[in-house]
């Protein structure tokens, strides 16, 4: 977990806004039932939301080297910025990871490691991987710059429709919460996380006062396994929440089907925040859920085709578009040299 907080605020969201407006999508938001609108980040260029964090974090930092853990998501979203900006990446998987992830990780020229236990475990060893090494560590969800960068997709959303009663945001590390909480400050919205019941960390955390550290769990949303609170989102999430909410495996199965009755492919994982839309139920207010991802194994095993693997040395290609880009069907770590001149 990151060692030091750093203090955010919606400023960091706008720095980030710029910072990756070449390497990310303006993504939509989509009506799908009477009341209930999306955000459609199943069309990122990745495939989910994770994309913007790690662009923030990767051109903020400028490291030429990079490790990280990853459930897949944002081990796919680095892989394909390291396509463009010539890093190297390594991504450690948990036991359990979806394999059609790691695949497109592998193809997209990324080094996977997959080690035993569950998602602690497994930032455990790509921290110390970073430090045997010398690369810069870059989590999934605990740190400042990866916060920042979720956190454009809230104030999208509330740029694109500023009457907007309640934010639905899936919740796993808390990074996207913690985003949308930090773009919704001083608005009247009310952001609500929406986590698998099989893991509440954030609930549990927040109902004991600290944070807490819960087993491994096989919920059906893969990405959403993280075992407990970052440090950098759990002070965010506890000031600015308004509420937690936890849906069970089927409730996500049933908001995935209902998206894809609607022509929206999205994974489990991505339909989570439906799910706890669709249980508040017709609350007479407009509600956004964010649709995290769309990297269903079908279109996974399909970008997989269209990116073949490449030599681990070779970071410089640019890749193919994917599906995606054909629409539907401040915190340096020392010792880290600088590949270029990070954006502003």
């Amino acid at each position: 977990m990151t060692t030091a907080v750093t203090q955010l605020g919606p400023s960091d969201v706008h720095s980030a806004a710029g910072r990756i407006a070449g390497h990310v999508r303006r993504t939509p938001v989509l009506p799908l039932l009477p009341g209930v609108l999306i955000k459609a980040e199943n069309r990122q260029h990745s495939g989910s939301f994770k994309l913007r964090g790690a662009a923030n974090a990767v051109l903020a930092l400028g490291a030429d080297r990079i490790v990280t853990g990853s459930s897949g998501n944002h081990g796919i979203a680095l892989a394909r910025l390291a396509g463009t900006l010539g890093f190297r990446l390594t991504v450690v998987l948990a036991a359990g990871a979806n394999p059609a992830k790691a695949a497109l990780i592998q193809a997209l020229g990324a080094r996977t490691l997959t080690v035993p236990g569950g998602v602690a475990e497994r930032e455990v060893r790509a921290r110390d991987l970073a430090q045997e090494t010398g690369a810069a560590f870059v989590p999934s969800s605990d740190h400042p710059l990866i916060v920042a960068g979720q956190g454009t997709v809230g104030s999208e959303i509330l740029a694109d429709v500023p009457d907007i009663d309640t934010v639905y945001v899936p919740t796993g590390g808390g990074g996207l919460l913690a985003g949308v909480c930090l773009a919704a400050y001083g608005r009247p919205v009310r952001v609500v996380g929406v986590e698998p019941a099989a893991t509440p960390r954030y609930a549990r955390s927040l109902a004991a006062g600290r944070p807490l550290r819960l087993p491994p769990s096989a919920t059906v949303a893969d990405g959403l396994r993280g075992q407990q609170p970052g440090l950098v989102p759990y002070p965010i999430i506890r000031d600015r929440v308004d509420d937690l909410v936890a849906v069970a495996d089927s409730e996500i199965l049933a908001a995935t089907a209902l998206l894809g009755r609607c022509g929206v492919e999205a994974e489990p994982s991505g339909a989570v925040a439906l799910a706890g839309a669709l249980r508040a139920g017709r609350r007479g207010d407009r509600a956004v859920a964010v649709v995290s991802g769309g990297n269903t194994t079908a279109a996974l095993r399909a970008a997989t085709v269209r990116s073949p693997s490449r030599s681990s040395h070779d970071h410089r290609r640019h890749h193919r578009p994917d599906r995606h880009d054909r629409g539907p069907a401040g915190h340096r770590l020392p010792g880290v040299p600088r590949r270029a001149r990070p954006r502003p």
